[in-house]
């Protein structure tokens, strides 16, 4: 990889510029990184359809990555991290979120994320699975920069996913008081 600064001397050009823009776009994708998204899937419960090993997979890797951008959407008020992992309801309503928090000026952060996923349903066709996820996080509210409020949350959730061209989709993520 490139110094900064041969990085910075391109900057004048396009190519600089693209270049920086990759660099920069890498740097945001990294910092979501060094705050991994802990995510157990228990497949004991799942029927009436047995859970194959690449599904099992699919489903670890793009709830994790749907957590993680809600995380980044949330933490930036911006609703352009909601486009991959969600569809329908769950992404309006975390779009509208979103778009609230932009207009209010706040900011959260979800630290230490664990999700403990039971997958209870997976449709004899493959095309839905329910899950409920126990969430344990530290949650942050920020306001100017400022930390105005912080709490240890556990919080239930019912989800539902569907396959969509080239990955699971969340379309459904409901908080519950409990299970």
């Amino acid at each position: 990889m490139q110094s900064a600064s041969k990085i910075l001397s391109y900057s004048n050009s396009r190519r600089g510029a693209a270049v920086v823009a990759l660099v920069l776009a890498c740097g945001f994708m990294l910092s979501a990184a060094d705050t991994p998204v802990n995510v157990q899937l228990n497949l004991k419960k799942a029927g009436p359809r047995q859970v194959e090993s690449l599904t099992e997979q699919a489903i670890l890797r793009d709830y994790r990555l749907a957590w993680t951008s809600i995380a980044q959407a949330f933490e930036t008020s911006s609703a352009d991290p909601l486009e991959g992992p969600f569809a329908g309801e769950a992404k309006k309503q975390l779009v509208d979120v979103a778009i609230q928090q932009q207009q209010s000026g706040l900011s959260q952060r979800y630290l230490n994320q664990t999700h403990h996923l039971d997958a209870v349903f997976y449709a004899p066709e493959g095309d839905v699975m329910e899950l409920h996820d126990t969430a344990e996080f530290q949650l942050e509210v920020s306001t100017g920069g400022k930390i105005i409020h912080q709490e240890h949350i556990v919080q239930h959730y019912v989800v539902l996913m569907t396959p969509a061209a080239d990955r699971w989709v969340i379309r459904h993520l409901q908080a519950v008081p409990q299970f």
